[in-house]
């Protein structure tokens, strides 16, 4: 039952993905000639790589970050916040763009709905053990309690390490489509340099009316403050450049 439930909601969100998170940030759709340089370097990287293109959005706000959303590649569309095209150069922007494009390919939306569903399913089960345990208990005499304490222990510790299951995953894919990114861009420096602009550009203007909940779409992570590796949605800035100043010297 909690597995159903679960999955119901997160297909859900899985199928709408890309209506629900455009209108959380008020995302409005582009063409060619409302914001050319952008639409110039999805439509290349697309076409470079065999892929649909994808919808365009711009954010109106000034922390600079981009994120892809969307069921499938042809159902996908790419946001870039209007700090990021102030802060980027264009080969910068390319690199980012791979990035995202690079989400759609490895279809990580997909692969996001079923870690949420597994953590779901498991948060819900951990809750109604814990109910069962406290009111179980309640009932039982003394030698009887200490299972259910025993219960109740492992009902707190399931949902905890089911987050840590999916916020491993979360990093995981951002590290493949780092690498996949800058394969297809051909410019893994471009990439790092934009990713450590981006860093120093959200921490220090943090993006403005977000949700917590959507931190995991972002390229970095777009709000202020500092959490402990195993509960970050993103891996390490310093890996991620170090990994790509490897790749860059492995590319032909």
């Amino acid at each position: 039952m909690a597995l159903i439930i679960a999955g119901i909601m997160n297909f859900a969100s899985y199928w709408f993905s890309d209506k629900i998170v455009l209108s959380m940030y008020r995302a409005s759709e582009v063409g060619p000639t409302d914001a050319p340089v952008l639409y110039r370097v999805v439509q290349r990287l697309a076409q470079q790589n065999g892929m649909p293109m994808p919808k365009v959005f711009i954010i109106n706000n000034a922390s600079p970050n981009a994120f892809a959303t969307g069921r499938s590649p042809s159902h996908a569309s790419v946001a870039a916040t209007t700090g990021i095209l102030q802060l980027l150069t264009e080969e910068e922007l390319e690199g980012v763009m791979a990035h995202e494009l690079a989400h759609v390919q490895n279809r990580d939306t997909l692969t996001s709905t079923v870690a949420a569903t597994i953590a779901g399913a498991i948060t819900w089960i951990a809750h109604m053990v814990q109910w069962s345990a406290m009111f179980g208990g309640m009932r039982r005499d003394n030698n009887d309690r200490g299972g259910a304490m025993g219960a109740l222990f492992l009902a707190i510790l399931a949902p905890i390490a089911a987050t840590m299951i999916q916020l491993a995953i979360s990093r995981s894919r951002e590290y493949a489509a780092d690498a996949s990114g800058a394969k297809m861009s051909g410019k893994p420096l471009a990439l790092a340099s934009a990713l450590l602009k981006l860093q120093r550009g959200a921490q220090m203007m943090p993006i403005a009316g977000g949700n917590p909940s959507t931190a995991h779409l972002f390229i970095v992570n777009p709000f202020r403050g500092g959490m402990a590796s195993l509960f970050s949605t993103h891996p390490p800035m310093e890996e991620r450049v170090r990994k790509l100043q490897e790749l860059a010297r492995q590319l032909p």
